[in-house]
């Protein structure tokens, strides 16, 4: 089964933050659909969505972003 999903997070702006964020899904095989990072001063917020990821793969890609160093929340859609 599949599911549709977008991923929000926010995060301390740092060099190295987004290629951080999208290992969680290179490691699984998984290409997102839609990126989006906007910066505001030391923060940095990013959505990461796909319209088909595998159900069983959505906690551990979440659980794998909340461990990024510098993210201070993951919420899901």
């Amino acid at each position: 089964m599949f599911a549709a999903v977008r991923f929000r997070v926010d995060a301390d702006a740092s060099p190295g933050l987004l290629p951080r964020l999208l290992q969680p899904f290179a490691r699984r095989d998984l290409v997102p659909d839609h990126l989006q990072a906007v910066r505001s001063d030391d923060s940095v917020s990013v959505a990461i969505a796909m319209g088909a990821m595998p159900q069983e793969m959505v906690h551990l890609v979440e659980g794998n972003l909340r461990q990024v160093i510098g993210v201070r929340a993951v919420t899901r859609d």
